[in-house]
């Protein structure tokens, strides 16, 4: 352990924090829509925090920002959705990242769920909520998968140092195997 060389990062300094968000946006994440409903209609948030957890139980988790509304809806409702998103929503990533009144307002909904589930979503994750863990500024919220589905020959959004961006596929144009690669979409 000795002759490992660890970088001190002071997270508490505006040095610490900026190359901290530097740092972790070299990481390449899905993008998804966090659902759920409340009494007062649905609630939705982008996220890329979201990673597989268990597979007995089937479990996931999602963190969100514990000062954010969908995060009070989510824990007050018990239940939400986890919407992957396509290489082409870009632009409903944008819009359920954005502060506005209806989030759901042009958003078509599947019909065979009572908590919100993207249409255009490539996969989907209905999930009770199993637990809730504290996470420093975000709460960590564990699901139980309830039920789940995918869209065959889809690729996802992605989202690398900043930007939004999709998979080119292994497959080259004369048909041997290639490798993965980000294109940008900015």
């Amino acid at each position: 352990m000795d002759s490992v060389k660890h970088l001190a990062v002071p997270a508490d300094t505006e040095n610490g924090v900026f190359r901290f968000r530097q740092a972790i946006s070299r990481f390449s994440t899905g993008v998804a829509v966090i659902t759920t409903r409340t009494a007062d209609g649905p609630a939705g948030m982008t996220a890329s925090a979201v990673a597989s957890l268990s597979m007995d139980p089937l479990q996931l988790l999602v963190c969100i920002g514990s000062n954010l509304p969908t995060c009070k809806a989510i824990t007050e409702s018990g239940n939400f959705a986890v919407n992957v998103l396509g290489e082409d929503h870009e632009h409903i990533a944008k819009h359920f990242a954005t502060r506005r009144k209806d989030k759901f307002a042009g958003m078509k909904l599947r019909t065979d769920s009572d908590v919100p589930v993207l249409t255009d979503a490539i996969a989907h994750f209905v999930c009770s909520v199993a637990d809730t863990l504290p996470g420093g500024d975000h709460t960590i919220v564990v699901g139980d998968v309830l039920k789940c589905d995918h869209v065959p020959g889809t690729n996802p959004l992605v989202y690398f140092a900043s930007a939004f961006g999709s998979l080119a596929g292994p497959a080259t144009p004369n048909g041997t195997a290639g490798s993965w690669h980000f294109a940008s979409a900015m």
